[in-house]
């Protein structure tokens, strides 16, 4: 049954937000860490957690719960997980991969190759390293 107050061809658009620029932004105050944490959970890089010890992991974040979040660690090694009370500060150390990069700007790109006579086309994604 459909709502006569609805209009489901508004609902076919989601509603966009703006990229956060977060690279090399560190956030050491406790007060902070909390939301920090939240965003590098959102994060397409890897983030460098300092724990309370003195000890630096460097990751990507892929789960978090109301105590601990999840890491893969760069040097690798297997999955771990890291107390929010064992936390001092949280750095974006690693390239956000998706900054910057956009569907339109690589169909633009192509097209301008075209335009110039380019024969063999070929838009490969860039290295992640």
């Amino acid at each position: 049954m459909n709502d006569p107050g609805m209009n489901f061809d508004d609902l076919e658009v989601a509603p966009g937000f703006e990229h956060e620029n977060l690279q090399g932004l560190r956030f050491d105050d406790p007060a902070q860490l909390g939301e920090a944490l939240e965003k590098a959970f959102d994060y397409r890089g890897d983030v460098t957690i300092r724990k309370k010890d003195g000890a630096e992991i460097e990751g990507y974040i892929f789960d978090r719960s109301a105590t601990r979040v999840r890491l893969l660690p760069r040097d690798g090694g297997g999955k771990m997980a890291v107390a929010y009370d064992d936390i001092a500060g949280v750095a974006f150390t690693g390239r956000d991969t998706a900054a910057g990069k956009s569907y339109q700007a690589w169909v633009q790109k192509y097209f301008e190759r075209k335009a110039a006579g380019d024969k063999n086309i070929e838009l490969a994604p860039e290295s992640l390293d």
